[in-house]
């Protein structure tokens, strides 16, 4: 069989060969971190080794890093644990901050984006005037469909104005862009593991030392009381390899941007009934939200799969029901326009001949189903 080519970054990374060698030398150690004896002292010196690596990544210091599972969990753990009265959240977070947002207990505001996927921050400062302090303000970095970067720094000196604390999901920001946890001015910032290349079931929860942080998950203590539970010794040294190398990878942000600006430029040139999302905005380099008018999103992922290309519909799927994406809607487009769109999202394996078959798999649906405009 042909080995697929895969534009589905953003969804999941291929983990590097260096942490696996990393995860496999881990799982061959026995021995509880928290343990007082040799084995265990070696187990705890894997973990506070992939520690220094992750905060490294995040220009923070070591002692603000917590492990845990994952973006998701580091999104609730957060949101749910900062002692907020209030908590405000974008449009366009998420669904774990979104749904975590609506479990606080507290008032929960949304507050709304531009047309390019922009937090109106205006409308920010309004809702922080009205809301119950101190408020949780919630906004991702870099968004997962479309790859608009938000401008957190703005964000945070608004927040910080009305006394608040700010959160930032940097998912997927990492690897991708520079990320300063200090220079961003955030109280907190979340990762994930397997979006940096390294394995799934690990995140990381980055913490300001004056942030509070009720524990989502209580027990042992583990994490500095912050998150308990033994820790995923092996998944947590593949973290630290995997961050280490996401600092490499900016390096190739100029190659990778080269390649979606080209995709990007074929479909423009191709039609001028077809959206780029966000185009106009700061973006990911190797993001690209691309909407076909008339040709659902599911139908065009099955199409690319059939000629051998995985990437993704840019609505969101959740226990088998497809909807539309939530975050195009808060953008302005409607149903239909956001139902039609998929997110082609890149990497560093990526190559020149996979943008080239791209470009012919998207033309060939489009003159098929579409049709070629009448000049």
């Amino acid at each position: 069989m042909t080995t697929p080519i895969y534009m589905d970054y953003n969804a999941t990374t291929p983990i590097r060969t260096s942490v696996i060698e990393a995860v496999t030398d881990a799982m061959h150690m026995v021995g509880n971190p928290s343990s007082v004896h040799a084995s265990g002292r070696s187990a705890r010196k894997i973990v506070e080794k992939a520690r220094a690596k992750v905060a490294a990544l995040a220009g923070c210091r070591t002692r603000d890093v917590t492990f845990c599972s994952g973006g998701t969990e580091a999104n609730n753990a957060v949101i749910r644990g900062a002692g907020a009265a209030s908590v405000i959240v974008s449009a366009i977070e998420h669904d774990s901050g979104l749904a975590a947002a609506k479990l606080v207990g507290v008032p929960m505001f949304v507050c709304g984006v531009d047309g390019d996927g922009l937090v109106n921050l205006d409308e920010l400062r309004a809702l922080l005037a009205d809301a119950p302090a101190p408020a949780l303000v919630s906004v991702m970095f870099a968004n997962n469909e479309t790859g608009v970067i938000q401008p957190m720094q703005a964000v945070a000196q608004i927040a910080h104005e009305f006394g608040a604390r700010l959160h930032t999901d940097a998912v997927q920001a990492a690897g991708k862009i520079n990320v300063d946890f200090p220079m961003l001015g955030a109280d907190y910032l979340t990762l994930s593991s397997h979006k940096i290349g390294g394995p799934q079931g690990v995140g990381a929860i980055i913490t300001a030392p004056t942030a509070p942080l009720a524990p989502l998950i209580a027990g042992g203590g583990q994490e500095l009381g912050r998150r308990s539970g033994t820790e995923n010794v092996a998944g947590i040294a593949g973290f630290g390899v995997a961050a280490l190398e996401a600092m490499d990878d900016l390096g190739e942000a100029p190659r990778i941007a080269a390649m979606r600006d080209r995709f990007e430029a074929a479909v423009s040139d191709h039609t001028n009934t077809a959206f780029i999302i966000g185009r106009a905005a700061p973006r990911t380099p190797n993001t690209a939200c691309v909407a076909m008018p008339g040709v659902k999103g599911e139908t065009q992922v099955m199409h690319f799969d059939l000629n051998g290309i995985c990437l993704s519909s840019g609505s969101a799927c959740s226990s088998g029901k497809v909807k539309a994406s939530h975050v195009l809607s808060a953008m302005g487009y409607d149903e239909k326009t956001a139902n039609a769109s998929i997110r082609v999202s890149l990497g560093r394996m990526t190559q020149d001949s996979d943008i080239d078959a791209l470009v012919a798999a998207w033309k060939s649906l489009y003159d098929r189903i579409v049709g070629r405009p009448v000049a």
